[in-house]
This record gives C-alpha cells, sequence and structure tokens, in this order.
C-alpha cells in the first residue's frame, strides 16, 4: 500500500480542473484557478442538452481542450477504454500498473468515475484498487477496487498521468483560449454530440427547456453551479489577462472582464433560484422557471457582449 497524503483534488464543480489544479500544485505550481479555467478555454464555453441533461458539462469531446491544457506547462497522458471492447480487464490491469508506477515515482494521476461520475485526484493505492480524493456518494467514501473502474453504466475508463512542461506565452496562452472559446460557440459537430448546443445557443435550449416545462431539474441545479463557477474565472482571468498583457489590450480586458462579471452574476443569481441539492418542487414552480427564464436572458445578452470582446482581442493577436 502506497499513499501521497499531500496530493489531493481541489474542490470545483468543473472536477476534471480541480484535478488538475490538485496535481498541479502537488508538483509545484502557483497557477491561479483562472488562469487554469481561462488558458484551457473552460471558463468561456457552455454546453446544454435539450432537456438540461447533467452529462452537459461532460459530455462532449475534449480533444483542443486537452491541447489548451498542454500550453499551460501541463503534460497529460492517458489511457482511455470502454467496458463493450474486447480486453476490457487486461487495460483495467494494466492501467493499475501504471497508477501503481506513477504514484511510486511522485507522479500524481486522475480517472473518471471512481465513485460518481465525475473526475478525481488517485493518491494511493494497495493490492486491490485505488484511493482517491474527490467528488464521492459518502463522506468516507475514498477507494475503489481496480476492476471496477469502467464498470459502470455509462462504461468508460479513462485515466491520466500529470506533469509539468514549459508553458507557452502568456499571449499565445490567451490566443489559443480565445481562439476555442470562438470555434467552440458555434456548436460545431467535431466537438458536440446530437442535441447540446454550446455559445449563445445554448442559453436558447436551456430557455427553451424551461418555457416547455421539459428540463431535467438535476441538470438544471448542476449546469447552474458549473458554468457559474466558469463565468467567474471569465472574469478573473480577463482581469489577470490585463495585468500580464495590458498595453493596448488593456481596456479591452477590462471591458471582458465587466462584461463576464454581469454572466456570472446573473448565473449565481440563477443559482440561488435552483439550488444544490435539487428539490423537485423548485423546476416545477413556473414562477420559479420564469424568473429564471429572465436571468438567462440578462446573462445571454452579457456573454454575446463578452464574445464580441474576445475577438476583437483576438484580432489583435493574430
Amino acid at each position: 500500500m502506497k499513499k501521497i497524503e499531500e496530493l489531493a483534488w481541489k474542490p470545483m464543480w468543473v472536477s476534471h480542473l480541480g484535478c488538475l489544479k490538485g496535481c498541479f500544485e502537488y508538483l509545484g505550481s502557483d497557477m491561479t484557478d483562472a488562469w487554469l479555467f481561462g488558458g484551457t478555454g473552460h471558463a468561456f464555453i457552455m454546453n446544454i442538452h435539450a432537456t438540461v441533461c447533467p452529462s452537459g458539462p461532460t459530455a462532449w469531446r475534449k480533444h483542443e481542450f486537452s491541447n489548451l491544457v498542454g500550453n499551460l506547462g501541463i503534460v497529460t497522458d492517458g489511457i482511455f477504454s470502454h467496458k463493450s471492447l474486447k480486453d476490457f480487464d487486461k487495460v483495467q490491469e494494466n492501467s493499475f500498473n501504471k497508477i501503481k508506477q506513477s504514484i511510486d515515482n511522485g507522479i500524481p494521476c486522475f480517472g473518471w468515475e471512481l465513485d460518481l461520475p465525475e473526475y478525481g485526484v488517485i493518491n494511493g493505492y494497495d493490492d486491490n484498487g485505488y484511493f482517491f480524493s474527490g467528488p464521492r456518494s459518502k463522506p468516507d467514501n475514498d477507494y475503489t477496487p481496480y476492476k471496477q473502474l469502467g464498470q459502470t453504466e455509462i462504461g468508460i475508463l479513462e485515466v491520466y498521468f500529470v506533469q509539468r512542461s514549459a508553458p507557452m506565452a502568456d499571449k499565445d496562452i490567451v490566443k489559443a483560449a480565445f481562439k476555442f472559446a470562438t470555434d467552440f460557440k458555434a456548436s460545431p459537430a467535431a466537438w458536440l454530440f446530437d442535441d447540446y448546443k454550446a455559445g449563445l445557443e445554448a442559453y436558447d435550449q436551456w430557455i427553451n427547456a424551461l418555457n416547455k416545462d421539459k428540463a431535467d431539474g438535476f441538470g438544471v441545479t448542476y449546469n447552474a453551479s458549473i458554468w457559474a463557477e466558469c463565468r467567474g474565472f471569465a472574469r478573473d482571468f480577463m482581469g489577470e489577462a490585463k495585468e500580464r498583457l495590458g498595453g493596448e489590450l488593456g481596456q479591452l480586458f477590462e471591458d471582458g472582464k465587466e462584461f463576464y462579471g454581469e454572466v456570472a452574476e446573473n448565473l449565481d443569481s440563477f443559482e440561488k433560484i435552483f439550488p444544490y441539492p435539487p428539490e423537485e418542487e423548485h423546476i416545477k414552480d413556473k414562477d420559479n422557471r420564469l424568473k429564471g427564464i429572465e436571468l438567462l436572458q440578462k446573462a445571454q445578452t452579457a456573454e454575446g457582449k463578452a464574445l464580441d470582446v474576445v475577438e476583437k482581442i483576438l484580432g489583435k493577436l493574430d
């Protein structure tokens, strides 16, 4: 048995980034939360299912996101599989062996659905499984047998091994993140699955589901928490980017900070109407839904202005 006590997930609604933050802090990085969220582009995206399913924040293809993580000086090597594939049991065993080797060498790891369908930091092992830090169904549940990894309804085995490298220049980090944000907002099939929408269309989809009383109650609460967190860090990233790059871009970054601040404020207010843990009465209350729609419309308007600023900054960085 071995456990790295000082390695832990940092509590965040976006558990993937909470894992990266925890792993990177263990490796000695002092990167801010805002720079992590903004530099990976995650602060600026939104993905909403037609029924506001709770899968929205995680159900999208993350290949470009992984590249942006690398821009920040975070190298993530991964193993991916599905329980329906041949020799899945061998993949489980190979993953377990590589994770044990990584932990022995002080390389932090994290994985998908160690308990809940979220990401968690893997900080130890024994002969039969993993110790982890992350979202969990019970306070004392911090262990999962390695043969259970991927044996869920979702059926995905996904583990990462994290190391440091040299980050790109600040200007290039901002440019790449903003390019991703502007590309993602158009709901491209390269990243999104059927019945999901991104960007301003995501707000339309969310509003429509509330208006027709077809929104998933848990999904509404979960999405609100996720995207409110993201827009708060979008605001803070704009402020940090202004400090790092400044110059003629200073006012544009300040404008972006203001508009993303408005988005975050409205989503925070929305979250208070549909708080966690969700109650059915919250989503079935028509007045709540109408208030929620009004707040989403305000957030959408501010988001449109913020995205215009992102495009202006991107144009000046080219």
